[in-house]
């Protein structure tokens, strides 16, 4: 039987409806109510940018014998799929880590094939709890792992979905870190899930130190450019004009203020704002705060080996970009001062102006300022500095079109702190 045909008027109509519903749906609230969840583990989502410090981030939480971690799982959509946008992959990326929250490890088979197991799983050897048994028996589950001696141990180990999924509930934690998202709104769902029990830590950093930090690894984020400039496959190494800047900071911004300013229901008590610099001033206190947020507890052994990691001697600088290694956390969050010139520097603030704001970050009006260190340019967060904004709730289509026009114009979202 043969399709009907549709008249001039008639496919006028259809078309006509077809766009309202497609106008409903995109002003229809992203997700309902989160129901009571049942009992089950805990979901940390480390949500961060590049360069801004989320692998040191990253290691306090796949350090805990209590926490099931993995770094960037949404790299596998990525590098799956190069020619779609930041845009068009976040929901693929959504999904897979909602499988992953659950602990089902066969969604990477779909980005994985020349793989017979997760053998190539984007930086394995980060997650202590698959270089511990029963992934692998390189290290007793309570004891802190070493990424050169999993790799050396673990890597030509064979690791089954089955095995993985069997570490991962063995955790009453399970925590993955990301910073392929630009948006929060995109996670709706998740937060709202009555299987997950979700909270986010939003990691920033100073949008100049994350600059820096992205011109020492400029290779390594090739891929990643391409695809947040919507370069359909083509890798962008060079960026003077900073655009993949640029959509960073609006990135952070857009997350921090849909989150600080009008957040959802279901978002309350469920997001947390870390900026690296406060953790590398006082590490011990933000971890354990940190670690509180996230229902965990820090133990003597995980916080003599945050100090011992934030005070090494130097920079320290991996040879690898997504290494961590020991340093001095409090110097490396300051180097930018010294090595960029302020040209730089003040182009970078004409841009993320917006977000240098709202996340209490000072902005320097010379050379002189900028080389300055007894010039301290983060604010002090202080009681209320990032509150709960009363007031009333906008739609959630009305907050991340603001968020847009804010972060373009390089406006405040909120009083700076």
């Amino acid at each position: 039987m043969g399709w009907p045909r549709v008249s001039g008027p008639g496919l006028a109509l259809l078309l006509l409806a077809q766009a309202g519903l497609v106008l409903y749906l995109r002003r229809a609230p992203p997700a309902p109510p989160a129901s009571p969840r049942r009992p089950g583990p805990t979901h940390v989502l480390l949500l961060s940018s590049w360069r801004s410090g989320s692998s040191f981030v990253g290691q306090l939480f796949s350090q805990h014998p209590d926490v099931f971690y993995l770094m960037e799982p949404a790299w596998h959509v990525w590098v799956a799929l190069p020619a779609g946008s930041a845009a068009q992959l976040q929901m693929a990326a959504r999904d897979l880590l909602r499988s992953v929250f659950l602990c089902d490890m066969s969604v990477f088979s779909a980005y994985l094939p020349r793989y017979p197991s997760l053998a190539g799983l984007f930086q394995r050897a980060a997650s202590r709890a698959l270089c511990s048994p029963p992934a692998c028996p390189a290290f007793p589950r309570g004891a802190l792992s070493s990424e050169a001696a999993c790799r050396r141990r673990c890597g030509a180990r064979p690791l089954g979905a089955a095995t993985a999924a069997r570490a991962c509930r063995a955790h009453s934690h399970v925590v993955l870190k990301e910073v392929r998202f630009l948006g929060l709104r995109a996670l709706y769902p998740l937060l709202a899930d009555p299987a997950l029990d979700l909270r986010i830590v939003h990691l920033v950093r100073d949008p100049r130190a994350v600059l820096r930090s992205r011109e020492r690894a400029a290779k390594a984020l090739a891929r990643d450019n391409g695809i947040v400039l919507g370069t359909n496959g083509s890798w962008v190494e060079a960026d003077p004009g900073l655009r993949v800047v640029r959509e960073v900071c609006r990135g952070q911004a857009r997350i921090a203020e849909a989150a600080l300013r009008r957040p959802p229901a279901f978002l309350r008590g469920r997001y947390r704002l870390v900026r690296f610099e406060d953790v590398a001033r006082a590490p011990r206190a933000e971890i354990r705060a940190l670690y509180a947020f996230a229902g965990l507890r820090a133990t003597p052994r995980l916080e003599a080996w945050v100090h011992n990691l934030t005070h090494g001697a130097g920079p320290g600088r991996p040879r690898d970009a997504f290494q961590t290694t020991s340093r001095d956390a409090l110097n490396v969050s300051q180097a930018w001062r010294h090595a960029l010139p302020f040209a730089k520097i003040r182009r970078v603030q004409e841009l993320c102006a917006g977000a240098l704001r709202l996340l209490g970050y000072r902005p320097v009006a010379s050379e002189e300022e900028q080389r300055d260190l007894a010039l301290d340019l983060v604010l002090p967060r202080g009681p209320g500095a990032f509150p709960w904004t009363p007031g009333p709730q906008a739609g959630p289509e009305e907050e991340e079109e603001g968020e847009d026009e804010e972060a373009a114009r390089g406006q405040p979202a909120l009083p700076a702190p």
